[in-house]
């Protein structure tokens, strides 16, 4: 009878004492508790209805317990608890059990800065009573060993380094936040970082991680997209965007596609068209893969080849035709395809179940932390919308083959024979005789000799070259002084100054010749000569006298002929008129007006004397000059001259 009473009130007293119950390792307790998620590295913790007002006359009570010999890092979110007087109303309280501290009690809306905890636990304690308006509390925490820790709100727009490295607790996914983006295109910078994190597949929100990402230049638009339990919003323009790195993450292309059914779709018209297993590939065009009948029996098996590792699966529903797709299933991994095993989390025990589609059009992707290891993937629905269809893309790498050292195995010494004496007798080359001590120094000498011979040649050529180059130099410089004939020069009378040449001057006159060493320079302010004339005999043409015009000693313009007469006394050297000693010889020149007289006395006005060039012939015999000109004769005008028996002479013309 004892024993029929005692049953139902143990059952009773366990009853009461479950809502209390306290695990060995982190717990919690009350009804004010909110969103918790408590491990032994990280965690998160907030007040009831957070962000919105917590309840009145609520309490809640958190252990945390971290493993022996660490201590715990403490960061506040938000903070929004009614302010009292002591903070006697509504409070939040931190305390150690270890060592009997404690911190506290806070309220108010100023956020605590991050606190240490010299110990492995810590008790935390949130009262409520009556109040108006508050909205309550968040804390993060996590061992000391990361001391970079951030709270689940954090955003992008916090930083303004261009990389970040950051831990996040575990248990953000839950906490309310608004992320942009995908992880394709990167996340908008107001995202919340640590959802973002678990939406790209960086992390998993059961045990939170490091983070390591890159603000880039933003872009125009940003996709939403559904994302390990997550959904993104499409957003706008934004300055910066936010790049996760993966190291594991590309698309692995499958061998092939096995189905435990296939459903053969018949329609009105009878036509026949197959939803077979080829058709799960996301290169397929049209239907996907379904299964006849649906049941949660049934599978879908991807080949990839060979072992990889598989970090992601991406999941998609039928057509638009049709709104077939799968809202939750499972995966089984194999490395020879007979022996199956069901996926879980390193958080827990229990298989995995991944949240599917929640249309048939939309892409939905979910990460497996840790990566599996396998040739063979196997996906079995769980739940689904009319019937399952599946279109199945998975993303990983080559698995990484590692080179496993071979165990070093000593080997036995082996026995060198010991010579007790040096032998003596060596074998004789016919014809030489070589002593081996001076060998050494014999091969010496001859790397020595051969070096000085090649160094010798070595300055031979080179001096050959120099003194080549040294002569071309002086050719060229050679060809580029021009040989002008210097022409002689014949004044008139010692008073007259010569008449300007169209020749190059001499070089005492301080003339510099410029370097011209094409027709594309440009001598600069030097002027230019002409060159000389050829060296072929030229006569002048003779200019026929001109009427007079009526003013007669008036006229503006008198021509001069030049007569080559020859005699033959000009072969001696005699003259054939001479003139009389009293008389200079005077040559006309083109600028003379009519009537006029050449003498020594010149008007003013009157024009400067020609300048006479002589060209000698090869054809005659040279003439001996003496102090003054000879053969020169004037005409019964006075006004031109003769040159008889003189080499071919050229005067130069003013223009008529």
């Amino acid at each position: 009878m004892r024993s029929r009473l005692r049953a139902p009130l143990l059952l009773q007293l366990f009853q009461l004492l479950r809502p209390l119950h306290v695990s060995p390792a982190s717990a919690q307790s009350g009804d004010g508790c909110g969103h918790t998620v408590l491990t032994p590295h990280s965690g998160t913790l907030t007040s009831r209805n957070y962000p919105g007002t917590y309840p009145n006359h609520t309490a809640c009570e958190w252990r945390i317990q971290a493993a022996e010999g660490s201590s715990l890092l403490l960061a506040f979110g938000d903070m929004d608890i009614e302010s009292s007087q002591h903070c006697a109303s509504s409070f939040l309280l931190l305390s150690s059990p270890s060592d009997g501290t404690s911190l506290g009690s806070y309220c108010g809306n100023s956020n605590p800065t991050p606190l240490v905890m010299n110990s492995s636990s810590v008790t935390i304690q949130f009262n409520s009573t009556t109040h108006r308006s508050g909205r309550g509390f968040l804390l993060s925490y996590a061992t000391s060993q990361h001391p970079d820790l951030i709270s689940c709100l954090d955003k992008g727009t916090h930083y303004h380094q261009e990389q970040i490295s950051v831990f996040c607790p575990a248990g953000c996914k839950g906490v309310a936040g608004d992320i942009w983006g995908n992880a394709k295109q990167g996340y908008r910078d107001t995202s919340v970082l640590c959802k973002a994190a678990i939406h790209a597949g960086v992390i998993l929100d059961e045990l939170g991680g490091q983070l390591t990402l890159s603000r880039e230049k933003g872009i125009t638009l940003y996709e939403s997209a559904f994302a390990n339990g997550l959904h993104s919003k499409r957003g706008s323009l934004s300055e910066k965007r936010l790049i996760f790195h993966k190291a594991c993450d590309h698309a692995l292309e499958a061998v092939s596609f096995n189905a435990s059914s296939s459903w053969h779709e018949v329609n009105a018209m009878g036509q026949y068209k197959p939803w077979t297993a080829e058709q799960a590939a996301f290169s397929a065009h049209g239907n996907s893969w379904a299964a006849d009948p649906s049941s949660e029996t049934e599978w879908l098996e991807i080949d990839l080849g060979g072992r990889k590792n598989i970090t992601g699966i991406i999941t998609k529903g039928s057509s638009d035709k049709y709104n077939f797709y799968v809202k939750s299933y499972q995966v089984f991994s194999s490395r020879d395809g007979k022996n199956w095993k069901a996926y879980r989390y390193s958080s827990g025990q229990e298989e995995t179940v991944f949240e599917g589609n929640a249309d048939s059009l939309q892409e939905v992707s979910n990460t497996f932390i840790p990566p599996i290891l396998a040739r063979y993937l196997r996906i079995m629905p769980q739940s689904w919308n009319q019937r399952i269809a599946l279109k199945v893309a998975l993303q990983g790498c080559q698995v990484a083959r590692l080179k496993v050292p071979r165990p070093y195995v000593p080997s036995a010494p082996k026995e060198v024979p010991i010579l007790t004496s040096i032998p003596t007798d060596r074998t004789a080359i016919p014809g030489v005789t070589i002593n081996p001590e001076k060998a050494g120094s014999m091969l010496l000498v001859m790397l020595l000799i051969g070096g000085f011979v090649l160094l010798s040649s070595g300055l031979l050529l080179l001096a050959l070259l120099c003194r080549k180059k040294r002569k071309t130099a002086a050719d060229l410089n050679c060809s580029l002084m021009k040989e002008y004939a210097e022409p002689d020069m014949v004044q008139v009378s010692p008073s007259s100054q010569t008449a300007p040449s169209t020749f190059k001057p001499a070089l005492d006159e301080g003339y510099t010749l410029p370097l011209v060493v094409n027709h594309y320079d440009v001598p600069g302010k030097y002027h230019e000569y002409a060159e000389p004339l050829p060296p072929e005999p030229e006569y002048a043409t003779p200019f026929t006298e001109q009427a007079l015009e009526a003013g007669g000693a008036t006229a503006k313009k008198n021509t001069c002929v030049i007569k080559v007469v020859p005699t033959t006394q000009g072969r001696a050297g005699s003259l054939a008129s001479p003139m009389s000693p009293g008389i200079q010889p005077q040559y006309d020149f083109p600028a003379q007006r009519l009537g006029e007289t050449p003498n020594s006395t010149r008007r003013e006005g009157s024009h400067q004397a020609s300048t006479v060039y002589t060209e000698p012939q090869t054809e005659r015999t040279s003439i001996l000059w003496g102090d003054g000109l000879a053969g020169l004769t004037t005409s019964p005008e006075r006004h031109c001259f003769q040159i008889q028996d003189f080499p071919l002479t050229h005067i130069y013309h003013e223009p008529l």
